[in-house]
């Protein structure tokens, strides 16, 4: 192991658990958080267009409160999305670039999970339906659930894209996210629209990935893109068709 690497694992065992720095700008919320032990420090802004400015300065305010330097953590986590496209990207970007700069992991956490993880622990939710607003008539969502005293979510049906009458739930779960105001006519039960992703819940959420050694390079570290894949699914068919039309024509 390098030797800043055997650095940042002593830090994490001084306090029995990793240091996780958290990063999450997946919607007009952006959050950094500083997971160390069990306490957790964050900071909070918003505004889409200020993320880039906004998260380094308080990534510096809080290694200063903690009294810790970037390399005394043990990885960089950040909410990998789906989410805002500019947003996910902002996430990804800057964790690359600090994990690179202090030879740190990477740990990327979806951001339905970190919304799940946040109705338990604010609902004591055991079925969670997460919908995140897509914009252009579209939500993420994603349905887990918590098995007695888990820490994490099992996830139930994975991360998915579509119009908001197409998001259907096994059974009855309590549903948050700011899908259910943005589309409130298709989610007439309502829920808990104020849940959103937030870098605590990513922070929490690394902790148990980066503990299971499931952690990334800076260089591998990625974005889920949702609705790139459905773009590109799209196109096939489309060339599908007009291969189809030109054999017809033959």
């Amino acid at each position: 192991m390098p030797a800043r690497g055997r650095a940042c694992h002593r830090a994490g065992l001084k306090y029995g658990m990793p240091i996780i720095l958290a990063i999450e700008t997946s919607s007009e919320l952006a959050s950094c958080a500083l997971l160390r032990g069990d306490t957790v420090i964050s900071r909070v802004s918003s505004g889409v267009r200020t993320h880039s400015q906004s998260v380094l300065p308080m990534i510096q305010e809080l290694l200063a409160e903690a009294g810790i330097a970037l390399k005394q953590c043990d990885a960089i986590a950040f909410g990998s999305g789906p989410g805002s496209f500019t947003g996910v990207r902002t996430a990804c970007g800057i964790a690359q670039g600090l994990a690179f700069g202090a030879d740190l992991p990477v740990v990327p956490v979806v951001t339905l999970d970190a919304m799940a993880l946040a109705c338990r622990q604010q609902y004591g939710a055991a079925d969670v339906l997460a919908v995140l607003d897509a914009r252009m008539g579209e939500v993420y969502w994603a349905q887990y659930r918590f098995e007695a005293d888990a820490a994490a979510p099992a996830t139930v049906l994975p991360p998915a894209l579509s119009a908001p009458d197409g998001v259907s739930p096994q059974g009855a779960p309590v549903a948050c996210g700011n899908g259910l105001s943005a589309y409130a006519e298709a989610f007439p039960a309502g829920g808990h629209a104020e849940v959103m992703p937030h870098a605590e819940q990513v922070a929490r959420l690394a902790r148990i990935a980066f503990a299971a050694g499931k952690t990334v390079t800076a260089a591998e570290a990625q974005p889920l893109y949702l609705r790139n894949k459905i773009a590109y699914t799209q196109a096939e068919r489309r060339e599908m068709a007009v291969a189809k039309a030109a054999e017809g024509v033959a």
